[in-house]
């Protein structure tokens, strides 16, 4: 990057700028804007690719909020980042040499600006106010790398039992931020509040803790594989898509039929016989649903998402196979557990409105049957938001 590609900015620029937007610098620098009520936030932002030419994806890290960064601090952080990419190595971890062990509040503010973009309001003040003073004071003055699992656990048991749902969601974020500081480079070793083989054996099993049977790639990252498989020009990319924007078991997505989708009303009935509890679903379709059907639509064929053999739809080991060259790791009923997780910790939508997404049963019999109706234009609501959200607006 030569000289003249820099320092487009100016200095007033980083504390009065109000346009929404990514706002270059030069040498991959950015001002980031956005407008939350009316508040105007700025932040500032390296980004950089990574990865093979054929699978190159772009990286943002946070450089913190410009009303703490002067444009020079950011600056010479930028050219940290540049000449750790220079040398083939992680800029993150030049920038914690930089900057040296922040406390785990500075790591907590950095991780939530990075997350915000996908957060409603209500829901960002929820992910300050868990990891604030109220229940995380006695972390945020420690040194992120200093955390262990007493420090953890110090937090968590006076809300364990008093406050469950609300301990287990200070868990998981804490969890988040401690990862985040890992792949940062800022601390290394286990996680201190992880779950599953550590603090399982130290707290009380709480009730409805998820069990997570198939591997669920984390809500934040859904975006990133959502524009991965727009590049793609693919039946299995298309219904891959289709599956996540509508929250649906592989079986139900694949198998769909062009009888069952009504595009006029925007909306998919999965017949009874389909569905595992037997009950028939309808499923509201926003705007990208049903834009990915109307591309497929000229196949002229029976089902939506045939596979090679165009008479027959598409195989679930197909979908397994290509979400594995896609994103090694992650397995396509886990996206299920992303969009819950996503309604859960980024929005204020109920619980229920989500379980009913997913066509699950809530509730015992008798308040099934007083429950009247499928709540199918609030859910359309909710599909509106996760596909805004799986689209990266």
């Amino acid at each position: 990057m030569s000289g003249r590609h820099h320092n487009r900015l100016v200095a007033r620029a980083a504390q009065t700028m109000t346009k929404p937007g990514r706002h270059a610098d030069g040498g991959g620098l950015y001002l980031f804007v956005r407008q939350r009520g009316e508040k105007v936030e700025r932040l500032w932002l390296f980004r950089h690719e990574r990865g093979k030419r054929s699978d190159r994806r772009e990286i943002a890290i946070s450089l913190g909020p410009a009303r703490d960064v002067p444009i020079a601090r950011a600056r010479m952080l930028a050219a940290q980042c540049r000449q750790a990419l220079a040398a083939g190595e992680d800029p993150r971890q030049a920038l914690a040499r930089v900057r040296g062990v922040p406390v785990f509040a500075e790591v907590v503010d950095q991780y939530i600006a990075a997350i915000a973009p996908g957060l409603e309001d209500k829901t960002l003040v929820s992910w300050r106010h868990t990891l604030g003073n109220t229940y995380c004071g006695s972390l945020r003055r420690l040194a992120v790398d200093k955390i262990t699992t007493e420090h953890v656990l110090a937090v968590l048991k006076p809300a364990w039992a008093a406050k469950p749902e609300t301990a287990q969601r200070v868990r998981r974020r804490i969890e988040k931020v401690l990862d985040a500081a890992t792949v940062a480079g800022l601390r290394a070793g286990a996680n201190p509040a992880r779950w599953r083989g550590h603090l399982e054996h130290l707290l009380a099993k709480p009730a409805g803790l998820p069990r997570g049977h198939h591997a669920a790639l984390p809500w934040a990252e859904v975006p990133e594989l959502v524009r991965q498989l727009r590049e793609l020009d693919s039946i299995t990319a298309a219904a891959l898509e289709f599956t996540i924007l509508t929250a649906a078991r592989t079986g139900e997505a694949i198998g769909a039929t062009w009888p069952e989708i009504d595009l006029e009303r925007r909306i998919w009935t999965v017949p009874a016989e389909r569905m595992k509890m037997g009950i028939e679903h309808r499923v509201p379709l926003g705007d990208r649903a049903v834009e990915l059907l109307e591309d497929i639509a000229r196949l002229g064929q029976v089902h939506c998402f045939p596979g090679r053999n165009l008479a027959r739809p598409l195989s679930e080991g197909a979908m397994m196979e290509f979400l594995a060259r896609v994103r090694p790791g992650a397995t396509v009923h886990g996206m299920r557990s992303a969009f819950r997780d996503w309604v859960g910790e980024a929005t204020s939508f109920a619980a229920e409105l989500a379980e009913a997404a997913l066509a699950h049963q809530v509730g015992s019999k008798v308040e099934r049957a007083y429950r009247r109706g499928d709540a199918l234009e609030r859910r359309r609501e909710l599909m509106a938001a996760w596909e805004r959200f799986c689209a990266g607006s």
